[in-house]
């Protein structure tokens, strides 16, 4: 019998390994962030008790929500648990706008369920640069260092409900660089980069300009002192299509950022790099 119920911790952890034996990469710890942002969002679907299909529902506010992880282990594809576990999943935010970054190749199933295409992301691949000068009267900070509702309402900008669970973990964990760029004592940017197994993952990327999306790019590289990095570029804003190829990053592959209402009203032109295909 198949049955879909709420996963644990160790379940959570499961659709991580999951996801990056589907060429995702997540962030090394990533899944601590996840999980403590909405711990009945991780849903598992099990057939005679193993784990074969998961899903992610993430409850952000009081509107809007993410659904990411939607997996069915190769082997029992086809055969209808994909749909249980979606259906499952999307009841679990009912009533709300819900984005996910889906395959471009599902668009159409997508919009069977009542999504519609906002835009495309693309992940662009390769060494990060090993500077990018700072522009005049810019100056990089930790993350950390800065007050937190700062940091927090400065994010809001770009996403389109609050995340303070989230983001407060986000910059913390380990095996990752948080940086704020600041320009006459305010916030014109700011970047986090956490290890994967394959590239370091950049995410989210916020800049005023493409000049200090860049010296944040190659100044959390060399924070975390690695080579190659990924970042999730947004095509609707041309600048960070453009900075992206500048910076000698190539296209790797794309998702479809789809929303079962309206496009939320954030900062598109400051929006550089998505903070994950996963949450948001």
């Amino acid at each position: 019998m198949f049955e879909v119920g709420v996963g644990s911790a160790a379940d959570a952890w499961r659709m991580a390994e999951w996801a990056a034996e589907e060429g995702w990469n997540p962030g090394n710890a990533d899944m601590q962030a996840f999980f403590a942002t909405d711990p009945g969002a991780f849903l598992i679907g099990r057939l005679g008790g193993e784990p074969i299909a998961c899903i992610s529902v993430v409850r952000y506010g009081a509107a809007f929500g993410f659904l990411g992880f939607y997996i069915v282990r190769p082997p029992w594809r086809g055969k209808g648990h994909g749909l249980r576990i979606w259906q499952a999943g999307m009841a679990r935010l009912d009533g709300r706008n819900v984005g996910l970054d889906g395959v471009v190749a599902q668009q159409d199933n997508y919009r069977k369920s009542g999504f519609r295409l906002a835009w495309n992301n693309v992940r662009h691949v390769g060494p990060a640069p090993a500077t990018v000068p700072l522009p005049s009267g810019v100056t990089l900070d930790d993350a950390p260092a800065i007050p937190f509702d700062k940091l927090a309402a400065y994010d809001r900008r770009f996403f389109p409900e609050p995340r303070d669970s989230f983001l407060a973990a986000w910059i913390s964990l380990p095996e990752r660089a948080a940086l704020v760029a600041v320009k006459d004592g305010v916030m014109a940017g700011f970047g986090v980069i956490r290890r994967s197994k394959a590239e370091a993952r950049l995410g989210p990327l916020y800049a005023a300009s493409p000049d200090i999306a860049g010296a944040l790019v190659a100044a959390l590289a060399g924070r975390l002192a690695v080579r190659d990095v990924a970042l999730d570029v947004p095509e609707i804003n041309k600048p960070a299509v453009a900075l992206a190829a500048d910076l000698g990053l190539k296209p790797s592959f794309e998702t479809a950022r789809m929303y079962t209402g309206p496009d939320p009203l954030i900062d598109r032109a400051g929006l550089f790099g998505v903070t994950s295909f996963e949450l948001g």
